[in-house]
């Protein structure tokens, strides 16, 4: 089989080949499936898979009775779309957006996710080879409006064990964390209401609530959670609708939130009318819980959210809320009018994953590897006067103040320029009060190189 694959690739790569040097021109009639199969000493039915394959991609076309015909030319490409773009203003989806648009080889110790190798690919490889000789319903049918009733029955268990009294008819699959917080601003904001979040925060929090034409506003983020003097301050001046905010691992501190912050911050929103949405993204990295303003709440107030990208796949992208049950109809119906069914087979390989015998141990791996790098990377940073606001506890991220008189944002371009994605401070701060700082994911700092660029553009004034 697999020396059939290969042939099958052998005449696509030689028909693209022929294409780029233009001996085949567009609109050029290709050889009979016979002819090329006879050419290229293959049989005709590996011919017929690789001149349908690349008809799907739109190499070629299919004219029924005549043949298969080169397709128009392809739009000129562009040199300056490749590599990083270093004129882009440092925004919120800056580091976004120079993660994910440049060479996979570029080192991204500013990206949010672990290096694929980290991952859980073998249980995610297993998924897919039990779920393709599944039903085909698996493969090929929309989900239920809620999402995949094991998962959610597998969810409800897994809250209710972290003291969340969550049924499953409370949880509600989305395609994403993020289309998890989209909802909810769907749901419960309107244009020109106002929000909380933490200053630092998740940067895509500014951009989503942007979209969304709301008033956000920051307050400070201590190691104990949000500065409550001034999270109280905010609520009598702005009469906010939400906050938003990482109770366990908080993104992109590192700290942790207090029971006693906890309890003071749901009287709080008790008092002021206040919906909390928690990000539970990285629950599975930590090593000792921290308290979940949801298991205080009971979900009355606070609805929680979470995701598998960070752990199972980036690539199966799946996540979920769990909230009050009056509020459970509303947001069903707002994702059927968005989004429609939902990812069934996303969320029939997240099931079979977080539920394989090996995720356990493999989590279990991959914690003390990240406090293994979490140590390696503060001790190479402070070596270069690169001081972590704190040592976290768990999970990937590294806080960083720079030395004296460093611009994070100049930091991060100069590093750009030799192929390492650093996140400046002001992209997580909406008062733009981390000028000086930058987040490290001590899982994408593993090359020497990213110290050896960091110290040549930190010499660089």
């Amino acid at each position: 089989m697999a020396r059939s694959g290969t042939r099958i690739e052998a005449v696509m790569t030689e028909i693209r080949s022929r294409i780029a040097s233009r001996a085949y021109s567009p609109a050029t009639r290709l050889p009979s499936v016979r002819a090329q199969a006879q050419t290229m000493q293959v049989s005709v039915s590996t011919v017929v898979e690789a001149y349908e394959r690349l008809a799907a991609e739109g190499v070629i076309t299919s004219r029924p009775g005549s043949g298969f015909y080169v397709a128009g030319p392809v739009a000129p490409l562009s040199l300056t779309q490749i590599g990083p773009r270093l004129d882009r203003e440092v925004d919120p989806l800056w580091v976004s957006r120079q993660a994910l648009e440049t060479d996979p080889a570029m080192l991204k110790p500013g990206c949010g996710w672990l290096p694929p190798s980290w991952l859980y690919e073998t249980g995610v490889r297993r998924a897919l080879r039990a779920l393709a000789r599944a039903d085909c319903l698996a493969l090929t049918e929309y989900a239920v409006p809620l999402g995949h009733p094991g998962l959610r029955q597998f969810l409800s268990r897994r809250l209710i064990n972290a003291g969340i009294e969550a049924a499953p008819e409370q949880i509600m699959l989305t395609e994403s964390g993020t289309q998890a917080i989209d909802l909810i601003c769907r749901f419960l904001l309107e244009p020109g209401d106002t929000v909380l979040v933490d200053d630092p925060c998740y940067f895509n929090f500014h951009a989503l609530l942007k979209a969304h034409s709301v008033q956000v506003i920051g307050v400070p983020y201590t190691p104990n959670g949000p500065d409550v003097e001034k999270f109280t301050t905010a609520l009598q001046e702005h009469a906010p609708r939400l906050y938003i905010t990482n109770s366990g691992i908080h993104n992109p501190t590192g700290s942790t939130l207090s029971a006693v912050t906890a309890h003071r911050l749901l009287k709080l929103a008790d008092r002021y009318d206040l919906v909390i949405v928690e990000d539970d993204i990285f629950a599975d990295f930590e090593v000792s819980p921290a308290p979940r303003l949801a298991a205080f709440d009971g979900l009355s107030r606070v609805i929680q959210i979470g995701s598998f990208s960070k752990t199972i796949s980036a690539s199966v992208r799946c996540g979920y809320i769990a909230v009050r049950p009056d509020w459970v109809d509303s947001l069903v119906d707002l994702k059927l009018a968005t989004s429609f069914g939902g990812g069934r087979l996303a969320a029939e390989v997240v099931l079979r994953a977080l539920t394989d015998s090996g995720y356990r141990k493999h989590m279990e791996a991959l914690r003390l590897k990240l406090a293994e790098e979490m140590a390696r990377t503060a001790l190479r940073l402070e070596a270069l006067d690169i001081q972590p606001w704190l040592l976290p506890q768990a999970g990937m991220f590294l806080w960083c103040r720079l030395p004296q008189g460093r611009d994070a944002a100049s930091i991060a371009r100069s590093c750009l320029q030799e192929g390492v994605v650093m996140a400046p401070g002001n992209a997580f701060s909406r008062s733009l009060s981390a000028a000086d700082f930058l987040r490290f994911n001590v899982a994408q700092c593993t090359d020497n190189r990213v110290f050896d660029v960091l110290a040549r553009a930190l010499s660089t004034r």
